[in-house]
């Protein structure tokens, strides 16, 4: 199965935070799963750690391609198709990452791998 992960559950996952379920745990461990990180959640962190709303041990821009590698994560651009899907997306909220991730999980046969209760609310499919 292909897995893109919800900004959250990658930070969860790289800093082995018990945030993470058990399930989402496992999922993530399986050799059955492909797992994929949006440019939409690099983006995110790059704005909340200029902001201080997020604290990493190092510089975004070294942090998630060191990340991404030590886990096996294949990273997932945004695309043209993904970013015209978001038009076709229910606003049921404004956050514009998880919408792009909503988007991109629809146009790329994806599931998220998120605990957002919102984002469990849009067409596309979800696990936790």
């Amino acid at each position: 199965m292909k897995l893109l992960l919800d900004t959250c559950t990658f930070l969860w996952m790289v800093n082995g935070s018990p945030a993470l379920s058990s399930r989402a745990t496992d999922l993530c461990r399986s050799s059955d799963n492909e797992l994929y990180v949006s440019a939409a959640s690099a983006w995110e962190i790059v704005i909340k750690y200029a902001a201080g709303r997020l604290r990493l041990p190092g510089l975004p821009a070294e942090f998630m391609p060191a990340q991404r590698d030590a886990h096996g994560l294949a990273a997932l651009a945004i695309d043209e198709e993904s970013a015209l899907q978001v038009s076709r997306l229910p606003l049921l909220h404004r956050d514009p990452f998880d919408r792009i991730l909503v988007a991109q999980a629809i146009v790329h046969g994806m599931t998220i791998l998120t605990p957002d209760p919102l984002v469990t609310q849009y067409p596309a499919r979800t696990m936790w």
